[in-house]
């Protein structure tokens, strides 16, 4: 009885907790970069040099507007995916994963000159998420290429 009664503390106090993280102040572009991610392994950028964290920005045709327009109706055929801001060169989506509604947050930033989308995603809380941000930028990559 007792151990139950731990555990059934332990798993509320921790839902509780992946419940209550919030949005970060300091999202969004800074001179064109999005900020570095964290030491922790659940986050990756494209615009990271760190092997742990690197990950390759997505590529497009046409104008960076174009691309925006594709990669917002792509977010929104998403499941449980809200874009928070969606403009031309800079879009800010969250995750909210299925069981426990952990929530990530995804950014893009539009490089005209280089037909490029830097991408940033990283969890809010906690320290590994045994590469689900990773898998998330690719699915994403290969959903949005296939969109061009």
């Amino acid at each position: 009885m007792m151990k139950g009664t731990i555990g059934l503390a332990f798993f509320s106090l921790f839902f509780i907790c992946a419940c209550t993280g919030t949005r970060s102040a300091d999202l969004g572009p800074q001179n064109g970069r999005l900020r570095p991610c964290p030491d922790r392994p659940n986050c990756v950028s494209s615009q990271s040099t760190d092997p742990r964290h690197a990950i390759r920005p997505l590529s497009y045709q046409g104008t960076p507007l174009e691309a925006s327009e594709r990669l917002l109706k792509l977010l929104g055929s998403m499941p449980r995916v809200k874009v928070v801001t969606g403009m031309p060169d800079y879009i800010h989506a969250e995750f909210t994963s299925r069981v426990f509604r952990f929530v990530d947050d995804v950014e893009f930033v539009f490089d005209g000159a280089d037909k490029i989308i830097q991408i940033r995603s990283a969890s809010r809380l906690g320290y590994s998420d045994f590469g689900v941000n990773r898998k998330r930028v690719e699915t994403i990559r290969e959903a949005f290429e296939k969109v061009q």
